[in-house]
């Protein structure tokens, strides 16, 4: 009786349907995921060509997205490891293969090609590591090759089992031989693995009940070989002469077919046996990876290890300076901490190598395409730190942050990420020192953190001082020119002809001239696409400078005798006052970075008409200059839980909240369960304020807690104590027991509390104790706040304690965030400028009225006859109180708020009004922190910073 044919055909097709719907689950779970499979050949055998065609074949009938990468005869192996090192890091391709042989004019090292494959994704099963982990039974941890496991593929369909059978393979190829014999030893045959120098071939094979063959010797196997009723599996692909045949050849296995079907129980033929399975068995490895992939980076799916800390009390060189920790000791235990490499904690928390580009050790940026991918993936939730009205010397925001993310991660075991602000170097080298945070609490290494980072802040300089820079030539050129002159030198000839550039033709559409023929256009079409027609007294934007510099807050400009007497008052800012700062924090892509760049206004021509960056023709540059820092900044806590730090807007004339980028893609990674902790600047009548009505309005998001830091010295102050200056002892009565001070002073935390209440989201006031405070005077902020309408309030040690010390409001944040909420904004965009000041001035800052001085009430009607009118608001007035005299402390009550002008940042999508007077760029102190500041030549160690 003849053996039953085991055909390959059937078998495959019905192996990649299973594939196909296992294709179709992944896409209903994941809409933009695909299984990717690349194919790389070097040269162009036919061969090599009919099999990458049937493997992209198949590919594309399972719904897996295969790509043929050819590289030429003349590709080196240089060029070869080269382009697999490039699909290694593809986070979108799952599965690679090397089609051999490699068809190069070059010499190759074939076996170390097949090695540079990435074992994650090497669906053939060729690396060494993959075949030492088959041979050492590690199936489940590995990828098989693609012939072996389609015999095994095929000798399942006949239903015999392969365990206590004996197994004989013939040849010990990498490729076939050598995997075949480890599949049937771990499936529990007893194996015999044959070759050239076998004796007594015939007697081997005899003994099998399963026998496979890939000799590459053309009908070597005899029939009268064969044990009656053995399953015979032949992997030959061999030609023979056949005159019967066009081709005169055709296509046999390593077994005689014709006598061996005569004995065995299951055959396979040759073709349509082992081929067409093989073709299946790599479908099915690349779906097996994306598997795998898609398992490895579940939504929220952390394998994150915390970094211990060795606290020391008292705090390593702590000393009392006016009562205060001195900032001397964050350095030194910023520096006993070792902080994990920064591409094994962007593994840790669910980011792929691709999207992940490294500036040293201890940070990197984050690639905006991730955005794409975790776009299905739910946000986590979202806590706001903000807190009550501060003294000079800062309250612990930043500090309470960190402390809150290091509680959350560290000792609740829960996905967290802070968001916070990139410090300017103004302060770093004036007075204040960093902005990481403190104590226990902080962002490390607190050196990078504080200078340079990945150098957002000069690219922001490079693109303000470019289009500053292009302001002042345009003036200069249309003072000089004539209309025609000034048009050729706009739109020169260049290889005969005459072009407009994309932006210039934005220009024209602009105008409403619908000619993209430079010389169609009109006397009168050119002079208007010419000449911005500039009022040099209306520009606003002005120059900028990362340092503190108070003598640039005025000058002349143009006094060289080559700008022809053309000069004008003009004034630097710090940098992070710049409008591109604000763009940088509020956009939520590249092309909406590109878009709002273009509608910066940077002054109003003579006839009233706005004037933009893309007037000028240099918004396209401006993007150029920012490419890279829009793309968030990495780093950790002392504890090891993440930090996107990214952007820094001034808090008094911008929105003074980090980027809404670093917070949409955090929220993304940490997962349903997990916490993202961003901060706002200043006090919540400034910095949370703005968070809900200008960041929240642009980003979409919805946040569930409001985090209100308090303090004992603060709450004091705005009870009527003395004042509280930087560099001068504090008062005793701010390291003594005050009760009635302190009770008096809640007053500002109450009316901070119903400033967050407006929004229609809980709030948990943070204490953030100092060794000065007691027991009771806590006590008593806590059940004030309470009482007041807070959600809860705990008193906090995080300085001193790191997250343990913040653990107890970790629970509470935790609990808040499953409270009840209804977020609302505080006004409606569509009402006039005025009411919408009004209404701030108002509910936020106890206000009874408002005056808009002649400056203002101008820039009222100009913005609104400009179309600016229905953007949101952002106050620029002193954090220092709830008013706009720094010196009113507590509750101030009955006052009329003035606004002496208003600005328009109209990239940025905000109205900044001025209250008062407020410098836009620091100055120097006397004795500036760059005294103590110097550099280790031999161990290149900062010394001195902070």
């Amino acid at each position: 009786m003849s053996a039953q044919i085991i055909s390959g055909k059937e078998v495959s097709a019905q192996v990649r349907a299973r594939l196909k719907k296992d294709v179709e689950q992944m896409k209903l779970q994941n809409p933009n995921f695909r299984p990717g499979l690349v194919v790389l050949q070097v040269g162009d055998r036919d061969d090599s060509n009919l099999y990458i065609s049937m493997k992209l074949k198949a590919a594309a009938e399972i719904g897996i997205n295969a790509t043929h990468m050819r590289l030429p005869k003349t590709a080196t192996e240089e060029e070869v490891l080269h382009s697999i090192t490039k699909v290694n890091e593809n986070s979108s391709v799952h599965g690679l293969i090397v089609q051999l042989p490699l068809d190069s004019v070059h010499k190759i090292d074939t076996e170390k090609v097949t090695n540079a494959v990435s074992p994650e994704k090497d669906v053939d099963g060729l690396t060494s590591i993959n075949a030492g982990k088959l041979a050492r039974g590690d199936l489940g941890d590995c990828f098989i090759p693609c012939t072996p496991n389609g015999c095994m593929e095929l000798i399942g369909q006949t239903g015999v089992s392969v365990a206590g059978k004996r197994a004989v393979v013939i040849g010990r190829s990498k490729i076939v031989g050598a995997p075949m014999h480890d599949l049937l030893l771990w499936s529990h045959a007893t194996v015999t693995t044959c070759h050239s120098k076998t004796t007594d071939l015939a007697a081997e094979v005899g003994q099998a009940d399963i026998l496979v063959v890939g000799i590459g010797k053309a009908e070597m196997v005899k029939g009268e070989w064969i044990k009656k009723g053995a399953v015979v599996i032949d992997c030959g692909i061999n030609h023979i002469p056949d005159e019967t045949k066009s081709s005169g050849k055709r296509v046999v296995g390593d077994v005689h077919f014709a006598s061996a079907k005569e004995r065995a129980g299951f055959i396979t033929p040759v073709p349509g046996g082992v081929g067409p399975m093989t073709v299946a068995m790599l479908m099915g490895n690349t779906v097996l990876s994306a598997k795998r992939f898609l398992e490895m980076h579940q939504p929220g799916k952390w394998n994150i290890s915390y970094t211990k800390l060795n606290l020391q009390k008292p705090v390593p060189r702590m000393r009392f300076v006016h009562f205060l920790y001195n900032l001397n000791s964050d350095i030194e235990i910023s520096r006993s901490c070792v902080p994990k490499p920064i591409d094994y904690l962007a593994k840790e928390v669910g980011l792929l190598t691709d999207e992940v580009q490294l500036y040293g050790k201890t940070k990197a940026k984050v690639q905006l395409n991730i955005i794409k991918r975790l776009q299905p993936q739910p946000d986590g939730k979202y806590v706001v730190v903000t807190g009550i009205t501060p003294t000079p010397l800062g309250e612990g925001k930043s500090t309470t942050t960190i402390g809150l993310v290091q509680a959350l991660g560290a000792h609740l075991k829960l996905n967290v990420f802070a968001c916070v602000r990139q410090p300017s170097q103004g302060p770093t080298f004036g007075i204040k020192g960093g902005a990481a945070g403190g104590g226990y609490s902080q962002v490390i290494p607190m050196e990078e953190f504080n200078l340079h980072l990945t150098g957002d802040i000069h690219a922001i300089t490079a693109a303000n001082n470019l289009l500053a820079a292009a302001i002042d030539a345009r003036i200069f050129h249309e003072a000089t020119q004539s209309d025609k002159a000034l048009y050729n030198r706009l739109v020169p000839i260049s290889g005969g002809e005459r072009k407009f550039s994309p932006i210039q033709l934005n220009r024209l559409k602009k105008l409403g001239i619908e000619k993209t023929d430079p010389n169609a256009l009109a006397e009168e079409e050119i002079t208007r696409f010419a000449r911005l027609d500039i009022d040099p007294s209306s520009v606003t934007w002005q120059r900028v400078l990362d340092t503190n510099d108070r003598f640039l807050r005025k000058i002349t400009i143009g006094q060289s005798p080559t700008e022809k007497g053309y000069t004008r008052e003009a004034q630097f800012d710090i940098t992070v006052a710049s409008e591109i700062m604000a763009v940088l924090a509020l956009t939520s892509s590249l092309e909406d970075m590109r878009q709002r760049l273009a509608k910066m206004v940077v002054a109003t021509s003579r006839s009233g008409q706005p004037v933009t960056s893309e007037d000028l023709g240099v918004s396209g540059a401006l993007a150029v200059l920012m490419k890279d820092a829009i793309k968030p900044n990495l780093m950790q806590t002392l504890e090891g839980t993440p930090v996107f730090v990214h952007a820094g807007p001034f808090a008094n004339i911008a929105h003074g909240n980090s980027s809404i980028l670093a917070d949409k893609i955090a929220l993304k990674l940490v997962g349903p369960e997990g916490f993202v902790v961003t901060e706002a600047g200043f006090g919540a009548d400034i910095g949370m304020e703005k968070f809900f009505n200008i960041k929240c309005r642009y980003s979409g998001l919805r946040p569930h807690v409001v985090v209100l830091v308090a303090t004992v010295r603060a709450l004091k102050m705005h009870g009527g104590g003395p004042t509280v200056t930087a560099g001068v002892p504090l008062p005793k009565e701010y390291i003594e027991e005050n009760l009635g001070l302190l009770e008096k002073g809640c007053s500002n935390m109450r009316k901070q509390i119903e400033n967050a209440q407006h929004f229609g989201v809980p709030v948990v006031v943070a204490v953030n104790a100092f060794k000065t405070d007691t027991e009771v005077e806590l006590d008593l902020i806590c059940s004030i706040a309470k009482a007041a309408g807070a959600f809860d309030a705990v008193r906090c040690s995080h300085w001193a304690e790191g997250g343990a010390g913040a653990v107890a409001l970790g629970q509470a944040v935790q609990r808040a965030s499953n409270a009840p909420s209804n977020f609302k904004f505080l006004y409606d965009l569509e009402l006039p400028i005025a009411d919408k000041i009004r209404i701030i001035a108002q509910k936020i800052y106890g206000a009874d009225d408002i005056e808009l001085l002649p400056e203002a009430q101008h820039k009222v009607e100009l913005y609104t006859k400009q179309g600016f009118s229905s953007l949101p608001i952002c106050m620029a007035k002193t954090h220092l109180s709830l008013s706009h005299e720094a010196d009113k402390k507590g509750v101030p009550t009955g006052f009329i708020l003035p606004i002496r002008d208003i600005r328009a940042s109209v990239g940025a999508g905000f109205l900044y009004p001025l209250v008062g007077t407020m410098p836009t760029i620091p100055g120097l102190p006397t004795r500036p922190c760059f005294y103590d500041i110097d550099l280790d030549p031999e161990t290149e160690q900062v010394n001195g910073l902070f």
